[in-house]
């Protein structure tokens, strides 16, 4: 093989390693990841196109201040994906834990240093100040926890950088000394949006009943021409907008979604990727990216067999939910209903003694169950309907299998 032919395979290895890395973690810091960023940063030309052509998303890389942003837009709000707290739970931020993220965000955008100390008193003006906001109790010890939680997950993006002491000390003691350096320039990076929420004028009162209709306005993208969303309440658009924000819409949603049924796309989205074009771009992203291509009759999805593209695994043994949903998958064979599946960890819970042992007090056979649920959920498993489990023809890849103690 020729030197000519070892470079551009050893280009199309990294520009799809940056993809994937991208796909994985939309914010990446030479800081935090530098191996990861030089590649981002050498391969950015084509890892730019590649997601402008296929997504419609933005690539910023900024070489001097050190960070690659992707800006991944969708207009759906998206729950299974929150914000969470970098402890060894991982549990999701709670409506707190936003609020507090949203204020301390704003607040840190005038200054480049302070304490922690600082900015939660300048949190605690702020939050009494808003006739909407709870006002930020700094004495009581669930507060500051909740603070710090916010604090290390902005430090986890970049935005903050802890130049002395130690967040966490501030939960059991006020007058922790912790001194933090702050990227504005990052900071004003984390909102993925199209339009900025002051742009829309909307009073403060009427956020909460108009929170739906404010979420598509700030993603409302104006290259597609549409004015609700969706093309036959705009019939101005052309069909070259049309046709990108068909190609943008279901490229989105087969890169970000574990899997994309094609039940759940509209006639013009299933009828594009009948299409040989719509085919050929499939199989030719997929390519691009180092994924493999599964295609179904019931749908489609990305594989990728390195584990890149995604900060979430299964099957993955890192935890006793991700353990049970798998399974749980054997019991699945036809729609089943709650009681029959909680009977089913039961004698899990029962054959494995050693196992899972925060769920054996009370009520851990429910617990478990809706945990495993949640899981085979947000990878596209199954869909629950009322007190019924169906499985979703994706649960086929991992049944049949031999059971192992976990």
């Amino acid at each position: 093989m020729s030197l000519t032919n070892q470079l551009v395979i050893a280009e199309r290895e990294e520009v799809a390693r940056g993809i994937r890395a991208l796909l994985a973690t939309p914010l990446i810091g030479e800081r935090g990841s530098p191996e990861t960023f030089d590649l981002i940063r050498r391969r950015r030309e084509p890892i730019r196109q590649w997601f402008d052509y296929y997504c419609g998303w933005t690539l910023t890389v900024e070489p001097r201040l050190g960070y690659a942003r992707l800006v991944k837009v969708r207009a759906a709000a998206d729950p299974s994906r929150p914000a969470r707290r970098l402890r060894s739970g991982r549990a999701a931020f709670d409506r707190r834990r936003y609020v507090l993220l949203c204020v301390a965000a704003a607040e840190l955008l005038t200054v480049p240093v302070t304490t922690i100390g600082l900015l939660a008193d300048r949190v605690a003006r702020a939050s009494a100040a808003d006739d909407l906001v709870t006002t930020f109790e700094v004495a009581s010890r669930a507060e500051r926890l909740a603070f710090v939680d916010v604090l290390k997950l902005l430090e986890s993006y970049g935005v903050l950088e802890t130049a002395d002491g130690d967040a966490e000390s501030f939960v059991d003691d006020t007058t922790a000394k912790v001194l933090f350096r702050v990227d504005a320039t990052l900071l004003l990076r984390m909102l993925a949006a199209p339009v900025g929420p002051s742009q829309l004028a909307v009073p403060a009162d009427d956020v909460a009943l108009r929170f739906e209709e404010l979420l598509e306005a700030v993603s409302h993208e104006q290259r597609y021409g549409l004015s609700s969303g969706r093309h036959e309440d705009t019939p101005s658009a052309s069909d070259v907008q049309r046709n990108l924000w068909l190609r943008h819409t279901v490229f989105r949603r087969l890169v970000d979604d574990p899997v994309l049924y094609f039940a759940e796309l509209t006639a013009e989205e299933r009828a594009y990727l009948g299409t040989p074009t719509g085919r050929q771009l499939l199989r030719r992203a997929a390519e691009q990216g180092g994924f493999v291509l599964e295609e179904r009759a019931e749908g489609v999805l990305l594989v990728d067999v390195d584990g890149l593209a995604t900060d979430e695994r299964f099957p993955d043994d890192g935890s006793n939910a991700k353990v049970a949903a798998l399974l749980l998958l054997d019991a699945l064979d036809e729609p089943r209903t709650t009681d029959y599946l909680r009977n089913a960890t039961a004698k899990l819970l029962k054959r494995f003694p050693r196992w899972a042992k925060t769920y054996r007090g009370k009520d851990g056979v429910r617990r478990l169950t809706v945990d495993a649920l949640a899981v085979l959920r947000s990878f596209g498993l199954v869909r629950a309907e009322a007190e019924l489990v169906r499985p979703l023809p994706a649960a086929a890849r991992y049944t049949d299998r031999n059971e192992e103690a976990p």
